[in-house]
């Protein structure tokens, strides 16, 4: 049996593409960056903390965990609190190249494996027209940076470099590669 850790609706459409079939139970841990506490060591603590909460709970199955955040010039773009904050987002992310970090946790047995997956996005110029029709349609207001690849801000992204999945929300074919390892 398999157990997702705390999932977001994205990640969990990935999963069901992909043919995982899974149960969700919520991790309930604080998901605070610790002072000084660098990026990927923080998307990483979180996945194997959420991961081990829940494991904790059900010793027997298999679980998995994630959480993803995007990362420009040492600041942590984590979901929008506002439009206002979704703008600042927005601007910042403007003709800029970002990376996107997701940590994955797998729990079998006891044993904790986890890894991390960065992927580098760029982003066009944004105009200011584009900006206010995009936060008017909330689509950013749920989404670590404040966009989602596969929306509306598709249209500002010319590159990326790494796992288009892994900015959706999940490295589909490295989780899926874990999970197989845990099973052997």
């Amino acid at each position: 049996m398999l157990i997702l850790a705390s999932a977001s609706p994205r990640r969990k459409d990935l999963l069901t593409q992909a043919g995982i079939a899974f149960t969700v139970v919520p991790a309930n841990i604080p998901e605070e960056q610790l002072p000084k506490e660098a990026a990927a060591k923080f998307v990483l603590r979180l996945a194997e903390e959420k991961a081990r909460a829940v494991a904790k709970l059900h010793p027997e199955a298999t679980v998995l965990a994630a959480d993803t955040i995007v990362h420009l010039d040492n600041e942590i773009l984590g979901k929008p609190e506002d439009a206002a904050d979704a703008a600042r987002m927005l601007r910042l992310l403007s003709g800029q190249t970002h990376q996107v970090l997701t940590g994955v946790a797998v729990v079998e047995k006891g044993v904790c494996r986890s890894t991390i997956e960065v992927t580098q996005v760029t982003f066009s110029k944004i105009s200011e027209e584009d900006l206010t029709h995009y936060i008017a349609s909330g689509e950013p207001m749920d989404k670590a940076g404040a966009y989602g690849i596969q929306g509306y801000a598709a249209r500002w992204i010319p590159r990326i470099e790494g796992d288009y999945y892994n900015v959706v929300g999940l490295p589909v074919a490295r989780t899926i590669a874990m999970l197989r390892q845990a099973e052997a």
